[in-house]
């Protein structure tokens, strides 16, 4: 694997005066290599994150829609969730995500409520259980993350989040893309 800290740190802005592109740095040829080891750096930490959810899903003994579900509902505490909004969330039939509730509901992860308001809707909450597992799971990596960026300039993290965000649109765009060309 790469070291990616190297190639980083051999990339630094102004060049490398002995490589000769201390004044020519944007040439096209450099412009490849600099975007290259962004993607390839990306890679890496894509392979990371898809390992510590593996890791996450089997520690919980949960799938991945099980746990995105989770992350939904403890993106904000106490707000009512009615299952159809987690349906459009998942992509999933309704019939899927009825059965990722009973098995959340089964293992105490979220319970359903009655629609005060309309007995023929409920609403999902995720119980305190769930709160203390993702947080007991979880926790250690989130404060590694933050420690990882914390020290970011307010330019840097611009910079960053709008990376992400062309890199997001990207992404977004490939299934779009995806398939033969009309042209010949």
């Amino acid at each position: 694997m790469t070291d990616m800290r190297a190639v980083s740190q051999s990339l630094s802005p102004g060049g490398d005066r002995d490589s000769g592109t201390y004044w020519y740095g944007d040439e096209p040829a450099d412009r490849r290599v600099r975007s290259k080891a962004v993607l390839e750096a990306l890679r890496v930490y894509r392979a990371a994150e898809l390992a510590m959810r593996r890791r996450t899903r089997e520690s919980m003994s949960m799938g991945e829609n099980e746990l995105l579900v989770l992350r939904y509902l403890l993106r904000e505490p106490g707000r009512k969730v009615r299952p159809g909004e987690l349906t459009r969330y998942l992509g999933l039939s309704t019939a899927s995500t009825t059965a990722i509730l009973d098995r959340l509901e089964r293992s105490r992860h979220v319970t359903r409520t009655a629609n005060p308001d309309d007995r023929r809707s409920i609403f999902i909450q995720a119980t305190d259980r769930a709160h203390a597992e993702v947080r007991q799971t979880l926790g250690n990596m989130h404060d590694r993350m933050l420690a990882a960026v914390i020290d970011m300039s307010a330019e840097e993290s611009e910079v960053v989040v709008r990376f992400l965000h062309r890199m997001s649109d990207a992404v977004d765009g490939v299934a779009v893309d995806a398939g033969p060309s009309a042209s010949p």
